[in-house]
């Protein structure tokens, strides 16, 4: 399941959740809302982990947590730490992020 931010408040989440994945999207970005199903997809086949949506417009705190310059971006952060990012609209690539902070 993913949750949506409607404050920014991704630090304390992180914090609070051993696995975050994130994607940092806005709602005019076009190859945001193309991955956001396979965001949805990753999200329902990876229970151990938080699957967060962050407005990266709205929420500049949170989106410092990682180096966002480009939309979409995903990050992962493992206990607490920001563990990496990618810039993509592929999903082999985001699969690959989600997989390296996932997989034991």
């Amino acid at each position: 399941m993913i949750q949506e931010l409607d404050q920014d408040n991704l630090s304390e989440l992180v914090s609070d959740n051993e696995t975050v994945v994130v994607q940092y999207m806005a709602s005019w970005c076009g190859n945001c809302r193309l991955m956001k199903p396979k965001f949805k997809k990753l999200a329902s086949e990876n229970e151990n982990a938080k699957f967060y949506l962050v407005d990266a417009e709205k929420y500049p705190e949170s989106r410092k947590l990682a180096t966002v310059d480009n939309l979409p971006t995903f990050a992962t952060f493992k206990n607490g730490t920001f563990v990496n990012q990618v810039q993509t609209n592929k999903f082999e690539n985001l699969k690959e992020l989600v997989d390296e902070v996932t997989s034991n």
